[in-house]
């Protein structure tokens, strides 16, 4: 199964629009925002296509993105998720809250943790457990997503055209 992974967008529904744009292109069969959506603009994004979202530490009013997640059909896992991908298990979170990022990693339960917040996109292993950050969508010098295969385990960084 091929994962589209992104990340703080900040409201940027531009920058959404372009990287959501891509990821399809590149044949992206779900889709992670690893949180700090920012507005209902880039939720709508999410709207029809296999997706799921977690909240980050810039997401102010959560109850009503939850609210709006659900009435378009969005997963909205709050803190965090626990989702089954292509076979693998995947832990999603911010990034913010590092007790529960390193409970996640010394659990060693999952396949893949995907976090956001550093607006740097990472690619390390610890443990069985593979740790992702696509970069971001906004403040990063280089806006990126992350596109992995489950299958081969290959994963690649995409440049997002500046909009």
């Amino acid at each position: 199964m091929l994962v589209g992974i992104l990340s703080d967008t900040h409201d940027r529904a531009d920058a959404m629009a372009a990287a959501m744009k891509l990821l399809r292109q590149r044949g992206a069969e779900f889709f992670v925002h690893c949180g700090d959506v920012g507005s209902e603009r880039v939720i709508d994004h999410l709207a029809g296509v296999p997706s799921a979202f977690v909240f980050g530490n810039t997401d102010w009013d959560r109850a009503a993105l939850a609210r709006y997640a659900e009435s378009v059909g969005v997963a909205c896992h709050g803190a965090s998720a626990d989702l089954e991908l292509g076979g693998k298990r995947f832990a999603v979170v911010h990034g913010d809250d590092f007790k529960l990022k390193q409970r996640l990693l010394s659990g060693q339960e999952y396949d893949y943790l995907l976090q956001g917040h550093t607006h740097t996109r990472a690619d390390e292993c610890v443990g069985r457990t593979r740790l992702i950050n696509p970069g971001a969508l906004h403040r990063a010098r280089e806006k990126t997503v992350a596109l992995l295969d489950t299958t081969t385990d290959r994963l690649e960084f995409l440049v997002v055209a500046a909009t």
